[in-house]
């Protein structure tokens, strides 16, 4: 029997999981997918908002500005990228410069601090790449860019050194209400708990209707992106945002934390809560939005397209607190500005169940926590020192990235480490370079089969069916001839890691 049980591993369910980690509870966190950050959370515009969009007394409102006050705090404590670079909204006809009066009017009243309006001069003055057309914008330098795998997988690491469980690959399939308690029926078998937290994204509306008689709907929203190559990262420094419509906050082109240069999303209401497939159509509509608002958009440095879900709810709201059924908490709803708002989110649903179920802090709790060593941040000296004591730092997997075997290492064998290719990506980076793991797929697959002791027809991409090795092509006769394989195989790493060593001092 577990106190609480957390359904998703998303932002808002590690967020959850973390503020709940500093009381004294048995806390669990289930998982459909093979790690966290696997849905909503991994395909976003990896934006903070100030918090000036959102209706004024709304819960939305009040959580983007403080998660966004919260955020800088938090990545210090957990040690994941973040930089307040600042936003701007800007307009491209005189008639529509009232709106940018209105945004600024409803951000003030929603506690965003430092807004300013700029005229055409000092907007272009601050973003030279801005089209001609642009007449004016607000400017919010409250506004940020995070790492969104950074953020979740911090917070779900931190969770879990405080005791709290995941179980991944863990779909629940259905609800049973109890007395005082209730059932999780689970493709792994039943979890029984006194307290359920619904933070499924996408899926929020169904867990829901299982067990509540006021029912709720969320609707996919879809939302294509594309990723330009670091060479043009520097195009604009701020984020650039058109003034908003009722479908969002429209095509922004943004820095991105590691450097490169996103443009999008898209907002489509789809019906698939699976359906992530990019679209000719939406990639061309996004470039033309993109296009009106800058000159000579980079757009052929496109190094990938992708696309992520939003869970739109009707009203437009987020959806958090008690539901009528006794003991089942809503996180539902939780679409842009979520990211944003997913550090006050945390605190907001673990204050609530602290108040309800009288928990008791824990005086050991761990409030900070190391992410994984990335060589580049070192200094020549202390990198050479590194690379002495622990070679595997010197032994570059990824190009594109410069990601070394010392980093992948790391990224497997921490808390909630990486089990597929995605799992390592998202830890280090590994294929996220020009090249998209053309290059550093094989030599990935071979760490996780040596320090996981897996086949390599068991290694996926990212769990389930997405396994990448789907044969032999030439079958091993003896056990003497396999293990003559591996010792020709070590050997040969053994010259190459000896020749990239030598390259990187």
């Amino acid at each position: 029997m577990y106190d609480i049980v957390i359904i998703g591993a998303g932002v808002s369910g590690c967020a959850i999981a973390r503020d709940l980690s500093r009381y004294r509870a048995k806390v669990l966190v289930v998982e459909k997918e093979e790690d966290v950050c696997c849905g909503t959370s991994k395909a976003n515009s990896a934006i903070v908002h100030a918090g000036f969009d959102a209706a004024t007394g709304s819960l939305m409102a009040k959580m983007n500005v403080e998660g966004n006050r919260l955020m800088e705090q938090l990545s210090i404590d957990l040690d994941f990228p973040f930089r307040r670079n600042g936003s701007l909204v800007v307009c491209t006809n005189e008639e529509d410069l009232p709106g940018l009066q209105q945004l600024y009017d409803r951000g003030m009243a929603n506690g965003v601090p430092e807004l300013q309006i700029l005229n055409k001069e000092e907007v272009h003055e601050m973003e030279p790449n801005l089209s001609d057309r642009v007449v004016g914008a607000l400017y919010a330098p409250t506004g940020g860019i995070v790492c969104p795998f950074g953020l979740t997988i911090a917070l779900a690491e931190n969770a879990n050194v405080n005791g709290v469980e995941f179980r991944f690959q863990t779909k629940v399939e259905g609800i049973k209400k109890k007395l005082t308690s209730f059932v999780l029926h689970t493709n792994q078998g039943d979890i029984k708990t006194r307290y359920v937290v619904n933070a499924a994204g996408v899926y929020a509306d169904v867990l829901h209707n299982m067990v509540c008689r006021k029912k709720i709907t969320i609707v996919p929203r879809r939302g294509d992106y594309c990723l330009l190559d670091k060479n043009v990262g520097s195009y604009v420094d701020k984020t650039i945002f058109p003034q908003p419509t009722k479908m969002g906050k429209g095509v922004l082109v943004s820095p991105t934390i590691h450097g490169n240069l996103i443009v999008g999303p898209t907002a489509i209401d789809i019906e698939d809560k699976e359906g992530t497939n990019t679209t000719r159509e939406g990639l061309d509509d996004l470039i033309a939005k993109a296009s009106a608002t800058l000159k000579d958009l980079p757009i052929r440095q496109v190094i990938t397209s992708f696309s992520g879900l939003r869970a739109h709810e009707a009203g437009h709201e987020f959806i958090i607190g008690e539901t009528d059924v006794k003991h089942f908490i809503d996180c539902a709803g939780i679409e842009s500005p979520g990211l944003s708002s997913a550090p006050a989110i945390g605190v907001m649903v673990a204050d609530l169940l602290q108040k309800k179920m009288h928990l008791e802090p824990k005086e050991d709790f761990i409030r900070t926590r190391k992410g994984v060593l990335h060589p580049e941040t070192l200094s020549m000296e202390e990198r050479n020192v590194l690379i002495k004591e622990k070679p595997a730092y010197g032994n570059i997997i990824c190009r594109c990235e410069s990601v070394t075997e010392g980093e992948i290492l790391d990224a497997i064998h921490r808390p909630l480490g990486a089990k597929s290719l995605d799992g390592v990506k998202r830890r280090t980076r590994a294929g996220m370079g020009r090249c998209q793991a053309g290059f550093c797929s094989p030599k990935v697959m071979e760490i996780l089969k040596r320090e996981l002791h897996m086949d390599m027809e068991q290694i996926t991409k990212s769990g389930g069916t997405s396994t990448i090795v789907v044969g032999r092509s030439k079958k091993v006769d003896s056990i003497e001839d396999e293990a003559s394989v591996e010792d020709r195989s070590n050997e040969r790493k053994k010259r190459i890691s000896r020749r990239e060593k030598h390259a990187i001092l």
